[in-house]
């Protein structure tokens, strides 16, 4: 292969970046649409939520060695394709081989305990689901999501890492690149990491609008009883009460007799006669 003293020879980086196009182009035959990860500015991420993702990674010594690698080819554009779903990581990382490798990698869900104790916590201090997905909510309820092992981002442990590349090692170069990828990617679409972790982050919100719901309907006036039924008795007392006359019409009789066969023909009879008698008289 040509490799020295056990290491790949070195591939200047406008070569790399030439090769990761090529394989993209071949992609975007075979898929029919690619979605990677592009670096806007110098920083990786900018939102609270893309940033702690990454930060989480890098706390544990289990990565720390194989973090940097990964990330100069995030930078690089070596992330042709990057999909987040349920518990899934999907992505297609180019390296020096004519083909690019494919990384899965599997995230644990967040158990329920842990999840119904995150949101009881979270009761009352998250307003709209607006303020949850910017990572506008108060600094204590941060450090919670953020705690080790019982907040809302992985340890190694729910981490199941899997490469197509020949590396050795747990964590690869490619998968680092695909896990900085995710951080990138949680900075536009913060609601991903929810779906990543299998659970709803309604439930964060929906029990505080719930209870905010129950206290304004418990706060309502019962309906008064004292409602002013008009009769024959009382309008004249009413009357004078608010100084105006009031009348009531006599509801219809549902026991009213209907006119007879006879009488409605005698009426249109009348109407028939009185017609001729003004066309007469034209």
């Amino acid at each position: 292969m040509g490799w020295s003293g056990g290491f790949a020879p070195y591939v200047p980086v406008a070569a790399r970046r030439a090769n990761a196009q090529r394989q993209a182009e071949k992609l975007k035959k075979k898929l029919g649409r690619l979605e990677p990860v592009v670096i806007a500015g110098r920083t990786l991420t900018k939102s609270w939520w893309g940033k702690s993702w990454n930060l989480n990674l890098e706390r544990y010594s289990d990565y720390a060695n194989r973090l940097p690698r990964g990330r100069s080819y995030l930078t690089n554009g070596m992330v042709l394709d990057l999909r987040i779903d349920k518990e899934t990581i999907h992505g297609i990382v180019a390296g020096t081989a004519s083909k690019p490798y494919e990384i899965t990698i599997r995230i644990q869900a967040i158990s329920d305990s842990d999840w119904k104790a995150l949101v009881q916590k979270a009761l009352g201090k998250i307003e709209t689901l607006q303020a949850l997905l910017e990572g506008k909510f108060p600094e204590d309820l941060k450090d919670l999501f953020f705690t080790k092992k019982a907040g809302l981002f992985p340890a190694p442990s729910e981490i199941k890492l899997e490469c197509s590349c020949p590396d050795w090692a747990v964590m690869c170069k490619h998968v680092a690149a695909v896990l900085y990828g995710v951080g990138v990617r949680l900075d536009t679409s913060p609601e991903l990491f929810f779906t990543l972790r299998g659970v709803n982050m309604d439930d964060l919100i929906g029990q505080v609008a719930r209870k905010e719901a129950e206290n304004l309907l418990s706060k309502q006036p019962a309906k008064s009883s004292r409602i002013i039924q008009p009769t024959d008795g009382n309008l004249s007392d009413i009357s004078a009460l608010f100084g105006i006359t009031l009348t009531m019409d006599a509801p219809a009789s549902a026991n009213a007799k209907k006119p007879s066969k006879r009488t409605r023909a005698a009426d249109e009879s009348r109407k028939r006669i009185g017609s001729a008698v003004k066309k007469s008289k034209k």
